[in-house]
């Protein structure tokens, strides 16, 4: 991309580059704006950079769109409401969480709805983490982790420090010892530990049991434990549904009254409705709600015709909640075990991820690309110069760099030879994606010195 530094804008804008996530949508946005100015036909772009979830919605979401029921929004009196959110669409979030758990035991909970989930990261972090610019009280996560999370403590001058996940020749992330994470709390101090159950980008299920000790972990050091939740369910492996919220005082003693939870919760990906841009920031610690709602008090509130949307699964009862998001399991698990054994057989030697969970795969071609490929420098090229022609189609493909899902400052990110590809488009779509991948890689190779 052009260089926009400019002496009159802050040191961060200078240094913002756009999201390994946005990156290849970006460039190729302008590709196809020069095909359209030259008279071209514009090339198509198959889209699995970025968690955009192309399944129709919920049909009581898409209902309520349609037909609104809130006099005041049908009259267009549209009026600022509650910073905390309406109490139904925060019900409807924890109404989600209890699908998942037994009847008895429960915890209590409380909410705040917020836009998306990356939102409630914001609050998060400014919740349980040090101050701006110094080195107390940092983030703890896992090597990959979800971008966003770098990308937000950035912003806000926030810590993150880490701990490592290989991706081993079979496929497979490494699971992180417990003893490993006693170590990073030790050594780091840090304000809160971070957790991806269905993890996001590695596609891991992290078993209840470690997330117990996790919890114990995080109680023994006075932490708070957070877990970003936004694919609860999306799992394909015979266990339980893992959550936070399913810890009791017999798994960890003094889980319920050390008040450390906090849930991320996303409609983004469990319902197909990432453009609603509705999350809730959950926990078992009402005053950390309370500040949490008063930090938000300066965006006044959260958009209150999304909410109303988010209200239409206020009577869904919590057995049709887990018909829906099973019915979603099913048709995911099938695309991520065609991707793999495609990849497999069209480029042998390729590293493909054993997801057990979330929507993703990762790739890593360290063991057939030549010596110094960069994917930062690959996505690039399939956005502004790459094609493919499929009968009459012009076609290229759009991933996403791994770099920047690893918290690291030393110039050894295993994501430069790695990229994410995200099971979004429609199945027909998915079906070319390792096709496609296999000839923009040549292509790429062939004209790499």
């Amino acid at each position: 991309m052009k260089d926009m530094k400019d002496s009159k804008v802050s040191n961060f804008f200078n240094a913002v580059k756009p999201s390994g996530l946005r990156m290849a949508q970006t460039i190729f946005g302008k590709r196809v704006e020069k095909d359209i100015k030259s008279g071209k036909q514009p090339i198509e772009a198959i889209n699995v950079a970025i968690g955009s979830v192309s399944l129709k919605t919920h049909p009581k979401l898409l209902d309520r769109y349609l037909h609104p029921e809130d006099e005041n929004l049908i009259n267009g009196i549209w009026r600022y409401g509650e910073t905390p959110g309406t109490k139904k669409a925060n019900d409807v979030f924890i109404k989600i969480i209890n699908a998942f758990l037994p009847k008895e035991g429960r915890p209590e909970l409380y909410s705040i709805v917020q836009e998306g989930g990356s939102a409630v990261m914001r609050t998060v972090l400014l919740g349980v983490c040090g101050d701006a610019g110094k080195d107390e009280k940092p983030l703890l996560v896992m090597n990959p982790t979800y971008t966003n999370y770098k990308a937000v403590a950035d912003e806000l001058g926030k810590r993150i420090v880490a701990v490592e996940r290989a991706l081993d020749r079979h496929g497979n992330f490494g699971y992180i010892a417990v003893e490993e994470i006693e170590r990073a709390i030790k050594k780091y101090k840090p304000g809160a530990l971070l957790i991806i159950p269905y993890d996001n980008p590695s596609g891991q299920l992290m078993r209840q049991k470690t997330i117990n000790e996790y919890a114990r972990l995080c109680l023994e050091n006075n932490i708070f434990l957070i877990s970003d939740e936004a694919y609860r369910g999306l799992y394909y492996v015979d266990e339980d549904a893992p959550s936070i919220w399913k810890i009791t005082n017999r798994d960890v003693q003094g889980i319920k009254e050390a008040k450390i939870r906090i849930s991320i919760e996303s409609l983004s990906k469990t319902f197909n409705a990432c453009g609603l841009r509705m999350g809730a920031l959950v926990t078992d610690n009402e005053t950390f709600r309370d500040m949490a709602s008063a930090a938000n008090t300066t965006y006044l509130c959260p958009s209150s015709i999304d909410q109303h949307i988010v209200e239409a699964l206020y009577d869904e009862s919590e057995e049709d909640i887990l018909k829906w998001i099973n019915s979603l399991k099913v048709y995911y698990k099938d695309i991520l075990e065609d991707l793999r054994e495609e990849f497999g057989k069209l480029l042998p030697g390729i590293i493909i991820s054993r997801p057990e969970a979330s929507i993703y795969t990762v790739l890593d071609v360290r063991n057939i690309a030549k010596p110094g490929f960069n994917a930062e420098d690959f996505v690039m090229f399939c956005s502004s110069t790459g094609e493919v022609n499929m009968g009459s189609q012009r076609l290229t493909l759009l991933v996403s760099p791994m770099w920047g899902f690893y918290n690291v400052l030393e110039n050894r990110n295993p994501g430069k030879t790695q990229m994410r590809i995200a099971c979004v488009a429609p199945e027909y779509k998915m079906k070319l994606v390792p096709e496609l991948f296999k000839e923009l890689f040549q292509q790429y190779e062939a004209g790499r010195q």
